[in-house]
């Protein structure tokens, strides 16, 4: 059954084309995987689906209801959670507080409880701290429950802001390279972890370089070049397609 649905969507910045006409669906519980060469508009493409750009053509569903244009705050309310390419990690902060953040929209926000510091939200509190810890433990990291981000190593806070996205809850999760600039043992970890989180229940959709993690993982994989939507199929149906070789190793090959 289609969780995601997106049709005929394109995004033009002062009249150049970043996303042209994309248009496909995620069934639920699958790896959807979108891939292509540097530029070819696939963290547009993402930042169109969760809320950061509105398209400038098109419409975007979840559930079948239209969510194109809505904020991601308001996705996330729906259980739409993402990572970035670029870290977003409050280094100021401890890591179990990082993850706690995801979870702030079930967090009591009263500003008298706050003050007076009620019971009840003094427990909720702990019961999310508690989740956390164990989102924690749940991607790998529980050696570092205690720590400070800005003391962890880079494939560590990798899968921190991964356990954060989870701590929302989602139903669908959007991943942005999450294996860039990871070494191997590095990447197989996180090549695991999206398996898990999968088997989990939660609909991925990966934007990854890593052919090996994508052909592994994946249930379906889109192709993108120039901003196009060049073919969309299994892992065998794209491996072996010649418009998907000729992109990645040029026509000669």
């Amino acid at each position: 059954m289609t969780l995601l649905s997106v049709a005929s969507v394109s995004k033009t910045f002062d009249g150049v084309k970043a996303v042209q006409n994309i248009s496909f669906e995620v069934d639920r519980g699958i790896i959807f995987s979108v891939i292509g060469p540097n530029g070819a508009g696939k963290t547009t493409l993402f930042n169109l689906i969760t809320g950061v750009y509105v398209p400038s053509e098109g419409d975007v569903r979840i559930d079948g209801v239209s969510v194109a244009g809505k904020p991601p705050h308001e996705l996330a309310a729906l259980g739409v959670a993402r990572t970035f390419q670029n870290l977003q990690i409050c280094m100021n902060m401890d890591a179990c507080e990082n993850v706690m953040v995801g979870a702030h929209l079930r967090l009591d926000r009263n500003l008298l409880k706050a003050a007076f510091r009620f019971p009840a939200l003094a427990r909720r509190d702990r019961d999310i701290k508690q989740e956390a810890e164990e989102l924690m433990r749940f991607v790998g990291l529980e050696d570092y429950v205690g720590a400070r981000a800005d003391g962890m190593p880079y494939g560590a806070l990798k899968r921190l802001e991964i356990a954060r996205a989870l701590a929302l809850k989602p139903r669908l999760l959007f991943l942005d390279e999450p294996a860039a600039g990871l070494n191997p043992k590095e990447t197989l970890d996180v090549d695991g972890l999206v398996r898990k989180i999968a088997d989990s229940g939660v609909t991925v959709v990966l934007v990854e370089h890593n052919m090996k993690m994508v052909m592994n993982l994946s249930d379906r994989i889109l192709v993108m070049d120039y901003g196009k939507k060049m073919v969309e199929g299994t892992c065998d149906e794209i491996r072996h397609h010649p418009d998907v070789i000729a992109a990645y190793l040029g026509a000669h090959a």
